[in-house]
């Protein structure tokens, strides 16, 4: 445990002590924990970030009674890896998750393992291990429903889990809230703090839109494909809203940290497909990707793009009486590697014997001291082509760097660089590299240095039996 004087006096509210030794005397201090997770959400997809006809009344008010962070990034542009990255405290390349679980011969051909290896340090079995009741409600794509002897998401520290994109049973997409609500009160009736992994659909394709939403948006003046989005977010946020509305009810709001986040940037689709239906295998039929309407908030590029606008999403974090309320922390620079460490030391677990994780406790932060630099850089690694296609300009990064101000994104062979000082320029517009080339060097002497600490291949219990049938 951090020691008490490494603490302001803003904190010392949620100082807590060491589990177990002293768990009844912290056990009322602990907070619960519901970590919402949005998949493929932008940044300005939200109406308190200015969305001009999203409508998002439920998350807004996460904002106005907590602490909205515009400079949380997320560790991968797409999915699984920053899934990853949120369960491990570590860079997904760490453990050779460079893009999304797919097909067996998809995630070989990658040099990917076929699941995230359930012995890997992972958040919910230490949260779990410190007298927490842990649940996951929603997307998993921690390993894949196309690959049916992957484990189970119940097997990496959940007492109870509801899941899709996983190997099982499918849980049905808009069930997620009422699974979660039902936990939350059976774990009020057990006196047991809890901790919920809510990890929604939205707005991911397909877009499964229920008719009475799309009704909402009937007078807007949308056409039909901005409608479906609108609609969508509008049941998420409904959804949200259910479950504030279960905190309130079971008086949990003010001993519950909420945060609101999404695993990366929106999607994009490449050039004017057709609004037609499509059909995926775990979530079942919808619109596809001709509805995906997301946008960034001025950031560069999209889902997949290793730019702000990939990997630069929405962070809003509410608890009542320790988060200041109300207001924008756009001083510090957040990382999905930072949840592992932050839910940890405030709920009294402890990290395991060996364990470093990549991202620091931001539990300062949180209670309302910004901070602007990191004394570890934060790297980010992805398959990405180059050069970089005509009809997708930003996502032609596959390594990229942050450290101090700066951020040096290059292609995988590092013969391109360009450098962006993000104080200066948070929408990353100005190339610096030819102006600053001692700074260029310095990072892409990092990067390297990182990437030679980095596992060629995935080691483990981590293939599917149907790599030795090919």
């Amino acid at each position: 445990m951090w020691e008490a004087a490494r603490w302001s006096v803003v904190c010392l509210a949620v100082a807590f002590i060491a589990w177990p030794s002293a768990a009844r005397g912290a056990m009322a201090a602990r907070p619960n924990i519901l970590f919402i997770f949005a998949d493929d959400c932008g940044w300005g997809d939200l109406g308190c970030h200015g969305h001009p006809y999203v409508k998002t009344p439920n998350i807004d008010r996460l904002a106005r009674e907590g602490t909205d962070f515009h400079r949380f990034t997320v560790a991968s542009g797409v999915c699984s890896p920053s899934r990853t990255a949120v369960m491990t405290g570590q860079f997904p390349a760490r453990w050779n998750i460079d893009g999304h679980f797919a097909w067996v011969e998809q995630n070989a051909k990658r040099n990917m393992p076929d699941w995230l290896d359930v012995r890997a340090p992972l958040l919910p079995r230490m949260l779990q291990q410190a007298g927490y009741a842990t649940a996951h409600y929603g997307k998993w794509h921690l390993a894949n429903d196309m690959i049916p002897d992957s484990p189970l998401p119940a097997v990496y520290g959940y007492d109870d889990a509801g899941c899709f994109n996983c190997a099982g049973e499918q849980m049905p997409v808009h069930d997620d809230a009422r699974r979660t609500i039902a936990f939350i009160e059976q774990a009020q009736r057990q006196g047991r703090p809890f901790f919920v992994n809510l990890w929604m659909h939205e707005p991911h394709t397909p877009f499964h839109v229920v008719p009475k939403y799309r009704w909402r948006f009937r007078d807007a003046g949308l056409d039909e494909a901005d409608e479906i989005y609108a609609a969508t977010l509008a049941h998420a946020d409904d959804r949200i809203g259910e479950v504030l509305a279960a905190l309130d009810r079971l008086n949990l709001t003010d001993s519950t940290l909420v945060i609101f986040s999404s695993d990366n940037g929106p999607a994009r689709a490449v050039g004017q497909p057709k609004l037609d239906l499509m059909y995926d295998t775990a979530t079942g039929a919808g619109f596809g990707i001709a509805a995906s309407k997301g946008v960034t908030g001025g950031r560069r590029g999209y889902k997949a793009s290793l730019f702000a606008g990939g990997v630069g999403v929405p962070f809003i974090a509410r608890w009542p009486g320790r988060i200041p309320a109300g207001r924008i922390d756009d001083t510090t620079l957040l990382s999905a590697v930072d949840l592992l460490p932050t839910f940890c030391e405030l709920a009294g677990g402890s990290l395991p014997e060996g364990y470093r994780p990549d991202g620091v406790s931001q539990t300062q932060a949180l209670c309302g001291q910004p901070r602007s630099r990191r004394a570890e850089p934060l790297f980010w690694r992805a398959d990405a082509d180059w050069p970089a296609p005509k009809d997708r300009p930003d996502h032609w990064v596959g390594l990229a760097v942050v450290h101090d101000q700066w951020k040096l994104v290059a292609n995988r062979d590092l013969s391109h660089v360009e450098l962006y000082d993000l104080e200066a320029d948070p929408l990353e517009q100005a190339n610096l590299a030819e102006s600053r080339p001692e700074v260029v060097m310095g990072l892409r002497e990092r990067i390297v240095a990182w990437e030679k600490g980095l596992p060629r291949q995935p080691t483990g219990d981590v293939f599917s039996a149907a790599r030795g049938r090919r």
